[in-house]
Order: C-alpha cells, then structure tokens, then sequence
C-alpha cells in the first residue's frame, strides 16, 4: 500500500470537532466551582465528570444493568439505609441517564426486541386508567405529584426490564442483584434492632424513621423484605452453582430475622407464603406440608413478638386495635368506591380523603393497609377489576412458564426467576391484604420479570420443536 493510499484510507480528523468536545468537557468540569453541590461532593466532581466517558459507554452496552441499578436504589431506598449516600442523589442521577439509554436503543438503534403480552397490556389498561383518574381526583395537587414522582417511573422500568431480560445470564444477574440488596437492608434492619434505634412500639424495627424514609414504617419495611425472600430461596432450592446456593440460603436467613424483627403480621403471612410455594414443589406428602405450615406459623409468632405488641399485641381483648383501625380503614375505602364508583378518589388519594368516608373518626387519619382495598378506592370499580385480572395473570403465566421451563429443561437461571416470580406473586396476594402495596414495585417487578420468563419459555419451545418432531420417540 503506498503512502497516498494510506492517506485516503485513514479516517478524517475534524479538529474543530475535537476542540468543541473539550471545551464542553471542561465547562462541566467547572460546574462544581459555580453549583452549590455538597460540600462533600464538590471535591470529587472533576474525578467524576473524567470517568463519565467510560460510564457513559458501560450504560449504552449495557442497559440492563442500568434500569436494574435504578430499581434497586428507588424500591430498595438504599441511599436511605445509607445516609452516607443521600447527598448522591443515585436514584436521581440514574433516572435521567436510564431514559435516555432506553430511548438510544429503542427508537435510534432498535436493538432491544419490543413485544407484548397479555400481562402487559393489562398493565397499560391500568395504567391508562389511573393516569385518567387524576383528572377527576379528590386532591389533585397529591395525585399529580405522586405520577410525576414515582409511578410513570414505574410504568416505564416494569416496560423495560420485561423487554431488556432476554438470557439465563439476566435471570441471574437479576437475582442476585435482588438478594444483595435484600440483604442489605436486613442487616441495616437487625444493626437498628440490636442498638434500640427507630423502634416503633418499643420494639417494632424500622429504618430511616428520622429522616422521613419510605421504610421507617414497619409494615412498609418487611413489604420491602419480602420481595428479595423468593430470589434468594430460589437460588438455594434451585442451585444453579453450589455458591448461589450458599449466597441464597445466607439471604433467605437474614431476610426472614429481619422481617421477624418487624412484628408485621402480613409480612409472616407471606413468608410463610413464598416457602409453600417451594414447599408444594419440594414436599410430596400434603399432610406433612400442612403440618409444617401448621407448627411454623405459630412458631414464627412467638419468634417475633407479637403477642408483646402494644397494638395487636396479646394484652388487647376480643378485637385488637390494629385489627379493628384496619376494619374501620376498609370501611373508608369501600365508602371511597362507593361514592366515585368510576374512578375512585384518584392516585395517593386514600389518606387525604380519610376524615370524609369514615364512620369512625379518631383524631388521624389513617393508612389503608390492604392493597385491594388501596386500588378500589383509588381507582374505582373498573380500576380494581382490571388490578385484580393483572395479578391473576402474572400467577397464570408464571405458572405456564415454569411449566414449559421445567419440560425442555431450560437453563436453570431461567428456571430459578420463573419459580421466584411464582413465589414472589403468591407472598404479594397474601401480604397485600394486609399491607398497601397497589402502587408501589413488587408487583410490577414480578409482572415484567414473569413476563421475560413467559417469553424465554416460548422461545426455548419453539427452538425445541424441530427436535422433537424428528426425535425417535416422535417417529415411533
């Protein structure tokens, strides 16, 4: 190749193109000395902004890891746990890069499949309906700042990680990224637990309570606990390796003290819930499942106390008062459909609507504690009904799948997500009848994550039929 060949071929350098990258790289890079960022921040932005160009091509190769880091800091509130990481702002600084990778590869470069199953279009229905809700809300102001806040955030991560969890290497990633942060959150749980810090009660465990966190209420913590519990029994019960097994049967052990440590009675409900489930597939003699569901439940509540709660507790008589606040929240609730049977109260709207459709006021109103309940008031009849059709189908599907899964003997990851995802669901019926999760993660992260495990199988039967039909035992 001669010299002036060489030439042609090389690529061609714009030095203007260059000079406008740096310019703006160093204007970023002085933001810090003009923006008020923390004091404890300030000093280590000109580091951050230098390794933004390897973050930002980590993010654009890898956006399941992206969506699945913003999950875990929005539903886990890891930056809670830690106080030490508030002042990142993680959540914040993960929404706006999140959005913008999915955006790149769903409308630019197309490369992330885009499908949908009937779960999910039940979804949208749902969503579509509480979107309209606001319209017609009680408290507008709350209803708007809720969607904005938090649940169009939802709405799009549940699209994303459905479509983004394609391999057995996903499944994996997800579940051990699930049970990690589980097990963070248990021991930031027992640490306060042993050191008598954000007790309610005296004795209920609670996180951030200080600080206004979204855990620093009890039943609200061991709802978040409980969402690890099925990844981490998984990955023990299905052992995918011998160090998952140990990985997962650490978290199942930390996760059940930390949810013991709650004193929440919905939250041992779905405890026991997710280990029926894996105790159905495990134990092959129902008398001796129903005996073990009969002792266990019992022990679990000596194990945590209740019977020494102040409310709920032993010392109440005939109905206790956290039994009988519930009576009167669902009363409330059913007084809210009733009165806008259409459309409910609207989003967030069940708290500020309380003193209005009451029949027993006390002072204070009151939280839900029921998710059926939460999404018929809030929601109104078609609401509830297409809630409750979600829910149903992610068990049917899940079911399906890990069917499927099972006969063609799928790669085990895929087999441990569609068994964790029964488990999951199964704990989420339970629990949420007693405590309010109808708009929060759990269910919508088990509804993508069944979604991705129903398209997996699918795909895993169509690639097995040709085999099968030229198989020996086929012909014969």
């Amino acid at each position: 190749m001669t010299e002036i060949d060489a030439r042609a071929r090389a690529p061609i350098v714009r030095p203007s193109k260059h000079i406008f990258f740096a310019l703006l790289a160093s204007v970023v890079v002085m933001l810090p000395a003009f923006g008020p960022l923390p004091p404890a921040i300030a000093p280590f932005a000109p580091i951050g902004v230098a390794l933004l160009p390897l973050v930002g091509l980590f993010a654009f190769s890898n956006p399941f890891a992206l969506c699945l880091g913003f999950v875990i800091f929005s539903f886990f509130r890891i930056h809670e746990a830690f106080p030490a990481l508030g002042p990142l702002r993680i959540p914040q600084m993960l929404a706006a890069p999140t959005l913008l990778v999915l955006g790149w590869h769903v409308l630019i470069k197309r490369s992330i499949e885009i499908y949908w199953s009937r779960s999910l279009k039940i979804f949208l229905v749902f969503f579509a309906i509480v979107t309209v809700g606001i319209l017609f809300a009680e408290n507008k102001p709350a209803a708007i700042g809720f969607w904005t806040a938090n649940y169009w955030k939802v709405a799009v991560m549940t699209c994303a990680i459905a479509w983004l969890t394609r391999r057995p290497r996903d499944f994996a990633i997800a579940s051990h990224a699930f049970v990690f942060a589980g097990i963070l959150i248990a021991s930031v749980a027992l640490y306060n637990k042993a050191n008598g810090i954000g007790l309610v009660e005296g004795s209920r465990v609670t996180i951030g309570r200080n600080i206004g966190s979204l855990l620093g209420d009890p039943n609200d913590l061991s709802l978040v606990l409980l969402f690890p519990l099925s990844f981490a029994v998984s990955l023990f019960v299905r052992r995918t390796s011998w160090l998952s097994a140990v990985f997962g049967m650490f978290g199942s052990g930390m996760v059940v003290a930390a949810i013991i440590a709650t004193q929440s009675r919905g939250g041992l409900l779905g405890l026991m819930t997710v280990f029926g489930v894996y105790g159905v597939r495990l134990i092959k003699s129902k008398a001796v499942l129903l005996a073990i569901v009969g002792i266990g439940l019992p022990v679990l509540y000596v194990a945590a106390g209740i019977s020494g709660r102040k409310s709920g507790g032993a010392a109440e008589q005939g109905i206790d008062e956290s039994s009988m606040g519930r009576i009167h929240a669902w009363g409330a609730a059913w007084n809210m459909a009733i009165a806008h049977p259409l459309h409910g109260v609207g989003l967030n709207g069940f708290f500020e609507n309380y003193f209005f459709y009451t029949e027993f006021w006390d002072g204070l109103n009151h939280a839900v504690h029921s998710t059926w309940f939460l999404v018929l008031s809030e929601t109104g009849f078609p609401g509830f009904f297409v809630f409750v059709a979600m829910v149903v189908t992610v068990l049917i599907s899940s079911i399906i799948a890990l069917g499927k899964l099972e006969r063609t003997k799928a790669a085990m990851p895929a087999r441990a997500m569609g068994h964790a995802v029964l488990a999951g669901t199964a704990g989420y019926c339970v629990s949420g009848t007693f405590l309010t999760q109808g708009f929060t993660w759990p269910i919508y992260v088990n509804l993508a994550l069944g979604t991705a495990v129903a398209y997996f199988a699918s795909r895993e039967g169509d690639a097995s039929q040709p085999a099968n039909e030229t198989s020996p035992t086929s012909q014969t």
